[in-house]
């Protein structure tokens, strides 16, 4: 770690803010960061509310469809992008369906959507797993209470449901996030339309052998899932944080 600091300073200190001087790179940190905001909240919507009903409800196959559900979690990310190019390639299902359809080939695994698919269906088995174990510790007392005392179902779910489970979204948020900007195997499959942090960083230093930019890229990169692995930390930690 001590040497990936000092590498950008052989190069000369302007190295160290490349990322905010040199617009391809600035691009590719939003493009990193907008992405992984945008996974974590669909993540967090669709994990929640699977999560929820899965602590609520039993049900003949309940294990069995968990399972299933929670499967892309034995699988690598460069699996996950070639799951997608399986779907949404140029050779793939949609392609193929769409062109049967008279609507020509149709492709998303190899821009934005593609990405945006494939990172959630990789995190959306954690968010499940953990909002499933969270939502089955809770006292279903409060909720009982709040019914009795003539409460509606959105106010059961602002008043009881959320500060409830909110040490535990901001920890599932953090993790999410934190994965989705620092993913390859599935950015390296599928990202040759939509660049991508982890690319960039990798094609700086296998293609130009630029070790001091790359380091100071991974730097940058590893700066701004630090400060949100922090602040979710510190917000959950605080004794206002669920209120």
């Amino acid at each position: 770690m001590v040497w990936l600091v000092a590498l950008p300073a052989q190069k000369g200190w302007a190295t160290y803010f490349a990322i905010l001087t040199h617009s391809k790179y600035w691009l590719s940190l939003i493009n990193t960061v907008g992405l992984s905001l945008i996974v974590t909240i669909a993540t967090l919507v669709l994990g929640s509310a699977v999560g929820i009903f899965f602590a609520r409800y039993r049900f003949v196959g309940r294990q069995v469809l968990l399972s299933f559900l929670t499967l892309p979690l034995s699988f690598p990310g460069v699996i996950i992008g070639f799951f997608m190019i399986l779907l949404g390639g140029r050779q793939g299902l949609v392609a193929d369906v769409s062109e049967a359809l008279g609507a020509g080939r149709w492709t998303l695994a190899y821009g934005f959507s593609g990405l945006f698919l494939a990172y959630l269906y990789f995190s959306l088995p954690r968010a499940i797993a953990t909002y499933t174990a969270a939502a089955e510790k809770m006292d279903l007392a409060l909720e009982e209470a709040a019914r009795t005392m003539g409460a509606s179902r959105y106010a059961i779910l602002r008043d009881v449901w959320i500060p409830e489970l909110a040490p535990t979204t901001l920890a599932c948020a953090a993790i999410v996030f934190a994965t989705s900007m620092g993913a390859f195997g599935t950015a390296f499959t599928l990202a040759t339309k939509f660049e991508v942090l982890p690319i960039t960083i990798y094609s700086e230093f296998t293609n130009y052998a630029n070790f001091a930019l790359a380091a100071s890229l991974s730097i940058a990169l590893g700066l701004v899932t630090w400060l949100v692995m922090y602040f979710a930390r510190r917000y959950s930690d605080s004794p206002t944080a669920v209120i």
